[in-house]
């Protein structure tokens, strides 16, 4: 065997519009704006934090960083980042620490896209 194939995997975001439109009517355009803005912010530094948590720190804050983030990203129409935020849940709770971490890799992977997917299209919030 000579030949080494590299994965590139690509996440696509899975957005759900109707969370988006929900938060419009709730609170008005400039209110959902600058709650989105706020929670993409928050689940950047989130996730930032938990890829240091689950190399260093105590395995019950890298269990609720990951529920926390799951909320946030859904609240705001991010369901492919949230799925996968339960998805590295439950290899936590299997014991699973091959399957953590190929599915960590993947939440730093999925979060990227869901940010930037949603950067690129907030004409959503008009």
């Amino acid at each position: 065997m000579k030949e080494v194939t590299y994965l590139a995997p690509i996440e696509r975001p899975s957005m759900d519009a109707r969370q988006i439109e929900t938060l419009c009517k709730d609170l008005g355009p400039h209110a959902a704006e600058d709650v989105i803005c706020r929670a993409m912010e928050e689940l950047a530094h989130r996730l930032c934090h938990l890829q240091e948590i689950a190399v260093h720190g105590p395995r019950e804050d890298l269990y609720k960083g990951l529920r926390a983030l799951s909320a946030i990203a859904e609240q705001i129409g991010m369901m492919g980042l949230s799925d996968v935020a339960r998805h590295v849940i439950n290899c936590i709770e299997l014991g699973d620490v091959v399957a953590e971490a190929a599915t960590l890799a993947r939440l730093a992977r999925m979060g990227e896209g869901s940010l930037t997917a949603m950067w690129d299209h907030n004409d959503l919030l008009g």
